[in-house]
């Protein structure tokens, strides 16, 4: 029964991202408050060079504003290759915007729905990797680099996101998909100094059976849950390093929190014992203001018209101490 519920969610999931898709034409909208956009896996970019905030997600678009409370767009801002692994009409998922080192670096995940590479049990799985596409400008447009391939294309992979730990090398942490391994775990693998592929093969920082907050109800008996999603890494004003992720508490999306006892990527990784959100709030990331606040960017779920939608959401935090600590809705 859960095996048939995370199946649903899935494929809700892709049917929604098959609508935003790079290849549909949007309607570009004006002055749109953040409350009315639908969005899944908001990562907002606040660019000091053009004093404004970009916002992407799954799906491929951009939307900009400066004020955090109007926004405009959609946009379509990736040009991938048609004869790449992606295929004609790639899904695109939880795109994230980095600057680095001069330019603009766009992680995300896509999906070729014609291929598939494996199946396990029930689930048929279709090829799906993180990958990093590049621009000089913030808005885009953003096109594949040299490295046809960053993962191995026999393992579903998503939710990539860059991190330049003490070592000074930049890395891609993902999520290894539990529809293969049947227990979902954090992984990450060295980057090219430009970014333009991967170095060496990736190393397991921890699995969903680690956290002791997620839970799912299998076979009749209450275990972790099998999802790894989004993660994100940063740190705390002590400098602590820490990472958000996502799972789910049975049937409700909740997000967590780990702290790395060695300060490094490679752990050990710590998690706190309860979800550090309300729950239906997930897939976080974290940025400051062009003002200098910190918010967090995240995402829940709801009904309308009989259809599961995503809305973006901006939660304050406090970032000054050991711990991250989650504050009110941000109101501008």
């Amino acid at each position: 029964m859960v095996m048939k519920s995370f199946l649903l969610v899935a494929l809700i999931t892709s049917n929604l991202t098959l609508v935003f898709s790079q290849n549909r034409v949007p309607v570009f909208r004006q002055d749109v408050p953040l409350d009315s956009i639908r969005l899944s896996d908001p990562f907002i970019l606040a660019d000091k060079a053009t004093s404004t905030y970009y916002m992407t997600g799954t799906g491929g678009m951009m939307w900009k504003s400066k004020d955090l409370k109007k926004w405009a767009g959609p946009s379509v801002v990736v040009k991938t290759d048609p004869e790449s692994w992606m295929g004609k009409n790639p899904m695109i998922w939880a795109a994230e915007l980095h600057q680095y080192q001069g330019k603009y670096y766009y992680f995300a995940t896509f999906t070729n729905r014609e291929v598939k590479i494996d199946t396990v049990g029930e689930n048929v799985i279709e090829r799906r990797a993180c990958h990093v596409l590049v621009s000089d400008r913030a808005e885009g447009p953003y096109v594949p680099m040299k490295d046809p391939e960053y993962l191995p294309a026999n393992k579903p992979t998503l939710d990539g996101t860059l991190w330049v730990d003490k070592d000074g090398k930049p890395y891609m942490v993902y999520c290894y998909e539990w529809l293969q391994n049947m227990n979902g775990t954090i992984e990450k693998i060295e980057l090219k100094p430009d970014l333009s592929g991967t170095i060496g093969e990736g190393k397991l920082l921890f699995r969903a059976s680690d956290s002791p907050w997620s839970r799912e109800k299998s076979n009749g008996k209450i275990g972790p849950n099998k999802v790894t999603d989004g993660p994100y890494v940063f740190h705390t004003g002590t400098g602590r390093l820490g990472m958000l992720w996502t799972s789910w508490i049975y049937d409700v999306y909740t997000q967590g929190v780990a702290y790395s006892k060695s300060g490094t990527l490679d752990g050990p990784w710590i998690q706190e014992n309860e979800p550090i959100t309300p729950p239906n709030y997930g897939h976080g990331m974290l940025f400051r203001t062009l003002n200098g606040t910190w918010l967090m960017s995240v995402h829940s779920h709801k009904k309308s018209n009989g259809r599961t939608v995503r809305v973006p959401h901006l939660i304050e935090v406090d970032l000054s101490g050991d711990k991250l600590i989650v504050g009110k809705p941000f109101t501008h």
